[in-house]
């Protein structure tokens, strides 16, 4: 394939690939679907974007990092390649420029968040358009194996075929062997489709330390001066851990900026500047960081806690060192973490009430319905992800099935005069558009539409009505804005409830206890007597023959250890439950619900009724979730 060469020397500037880069590209071209595992930072990225270039129709990039979106569309723009993204950064006419190329046909390629692909108005977009082929990035999350299943990602094999789709690209860093079937068994991928590259990176030195949180700061500088200088990233768990990290490294003399998801989108894009364009630059941050930063020269790796996966681990040690330089990685997290960890993991799973009230909820619905998924998080207390993925079972097992998302209501400005916008569509349109805008709650300075009951009093489709704004958005005619997302929904099957319920509680079960094991096998890492290699990539289906050579364990034989979370509740933390017997807000009936508020875990109803301001709220932050629980079952 002549071209290939000729593309990637004169648009990328390689003279050459890298591992497995040439064989995914050209099952790519041959028409077939593929799956790429490569190791953070091996050129996963050239996989589709040379391909894009040489196919006819549109590539579309899903992808939940929006910093990746944007560098790479920097990139490709700078070498003259018609490329767009639709994410939450753009300003209302950046969308609408990209709407418009959309429809156009201009574009070779679209880069999108998985959650766009369900959006009505993207849909009628793009569904006109010759798609070539769709990437999947981050694709591990199709799985519920995977250490970061996202319910979404379930939808795209079905969208694909939707949208007709002529082939599809999964790419992800981490996949475990069962993932890696999850994969390849959604997207009918051949076995010689498949390319696993490895996960070794001999350049990696890779060291264990567990420290108690109380010395942790301290050695943690004592590293950052001893060790060579160069560009840091030192990874915690919580957001205030990293503002209290970043300020204590900032007061000692370092180079130090927090970072993490509870920052302004300006003030992220900002430190992500600051911190490429640096030498010596470090970024505490939460697992937010990194994810689709391009950065080679990444010296050290710090985990000032301890990771949630060994997926997790695999990544972030990943992002070191991708010139080929030594590189190193160090853990300073200890058993002091895993009170935290494992809280993160009760916090996610429901009660067998809230469950019960779900499955109710679904089950006395007619045929065809649609939700708010915020208001039945809210209505059942279970949070947004946990709601997503147990209706996601409630697909697979035939009893719902997801139709459209769609807004219920439309916010519109004119752009031009109204009746300058009336007057440019004559005939049929002209009278629909007329009697269409006339059906919408005029204010001072938007107007409000809804949906549905325009298309009712018009006796049209509601698609009509979506299409109709988008191209008046798109002529420059009207500003047009969403709100009240709601799921659509058909009822397929009505077991008995109770086989659901059953059905739905061990799954909930199942997944609690898969989290909890991802935190005992990043213990058992820690504490295995051996190379910590090998056994890290045994835990990814790859074998390392011998000892790396470059772990501590083979440079020095050092053997460390953590224990687990083993402990019962303190005298002072009995105390507080009895105190919480007695001053209990209301509301909180069920054990696993009180539990979760004494841990100082939210939960939709805690937000809701603002119960989390209590005195009481946190007050066993510190404290195993089970012990609590197991005491608060005996009685509240």
């Amino acid at each position: 394939m002549p071209k290939l060469k000729e593309t990637l020397s004169e648009v990328f500037g390689f003279t050459s690939f890298r591992e497995g880069q040439e064989a995914i590209i050209e099952q790519i071209l041959d028409g077939n679907s593929a799956l790429a595992v490569f190791p953070t930072g091996s050129g996963k990225s050239l996989c589709y974007q040379l391909p894009a270039l040489l196919l006819d129709g549109l590539t579309v990039v899903i992808s939940p990092l929006i910093a990746l979106m944007k560098d790479q569309v920097d990139f490709l723009q700078s070498k003259g390649v018609k490329v767009a993204r639709l994410d939450s950064s753009l300003s209302a006419e950046e969308a609408r420029q990209v709407y418009r190329d959309v429809r156009a046909g201009s574009l070779k390629l679209l880069y999108v968040a998985p959650e766009r692909i369900s959006n009505e108005r993207f849909f009628a977009a793009i569904e006109g358009n010759s798609i070539s082929l769709m990437v999947i990035d981050e694709a591990h999350c199709i799985s519920e194996w995977g250490h970061n299943f996202r319910p979404e990602y379930l939808k795209l094999a079905i969208a694909a075929k939707a949208l007709k789709v002529e082939r599809v690209l999964a790419l992800t860093a981490t996949a475990t062997p069962s993932v890696v079937e999850d994969i390849i068994r959604e997207f009918g991928i051949k076995p010689e489709a498949y390319v696993n590259t490895g996960f070794h990176r001999p350049n990696l030195f890779l060291c264990f330390s567990p420290t108690p949180e109380s010395q942790r700061i301290q050695v943690l500088k004592e590293r950052l001066g001893q060790n060579a200088h160069g560009p840091t990233v030192i990874y915690v768990t919580l957001q205030k851990t990293a503002e209290e990290v970043a300020e204590a490294l900032g007061t000692a003399g370092f180079s130090a900026r927090a970072y993490h998801a509870g920052m302004k989108s300006e003030q992220r894009s900002e430190i992500q500047d600051w911190f490429m364009a640096s030498a010596d630059g470090i970024v505490v941050a939460t697992i937010a960081f990194g994810m689709g930063i391009d950065k080679s020269d990444i010296r050290r790796v710090y985990h000032y806690n301890l990771p949630k996966t060994l997926e997790n681990y695999s990544q972030e040690v990943g992002r070191a060192g991708r010139d080929g330089k030594e590189s190193y990685c160090e853990v300073l997290g200890s058993d002091d973490d895993l009170v935290v960890l494992e809280n993160f993991v009760f916090g996610d799973t429901p009660t067998e009430e809230a469950v019960d009230s779900l499955v109710a909820f679904i089950l006395r619905q007619k045929d065809e319905f649609d939700i708010s998924m915020y208001h039945l998080s809210q209505d059942t207390d279970i949070r947004g992800l946990v709601l997503g993925t147990l209706l996601t079972y409630l697909e697979l097992e035939g009893i719902i099935k997801f139709t459209a998302p769609f807004y219920s209501e439309y916010k519109f400005k004119y752009l031009q005069p109204k009746a300058n916008v009336l007057a440019a569509f004559k005939g049929e349109p002209g009278e629909f558009l007329r009697s269409l805008l006339a059906q919408a709650e005029e204010k001072k300075t938007w107007s409000y539409l809804n949906l549905d009951t325009a298309a009712t009093a018009l006796g049209a489709d509601r698609a009509r009505i979506v299409k109709a704004f988008n191209h008046l958005e798109e002529l420059g005619m009207l500003e047009v804005g969403v709100s009240g997302l709601r799921q659509g929904m058909r009822i397929l099957s009505r077991p008995d409830a109770e086989r659901v319920r059953a059905s739905l509680i061990g799954k909930v079960k199942r997944n609690e206890e898969g989290n909890l094991r991802r935190i005992a096998q990043v213990v058992g890492l820690i504490n295995h007597d051996g190379c910590k290699t090998q056994h890290l990539l045994a835990y990814f289906g790859e074998t390392l023959e011998q000892a790396c050579g470059h772990c501590e364990h083979c440079r020095s034989g050092r053997v460390v250890s953590i224990k687990g979370v083993d402990r019962g509740l303190s005298d002072g933390e009995r105390e507080v439950l009895s105190r919480f017997r007695n001053e209990r807000p209301a509301g909180l009936g069920a054990p696993r619900e009180a539990a979760r508020f004494l841990c100082g875990i939210t939960s939709p109803k805690t937000s809701r009724t603002r119960s989390s301001r209590g005195p009481l709220f946190g007050a066993l932050e510190t404290a195993p979730f089970q012990a609590v629980l197991e005491e608060l079952e005996k009685g509240l």
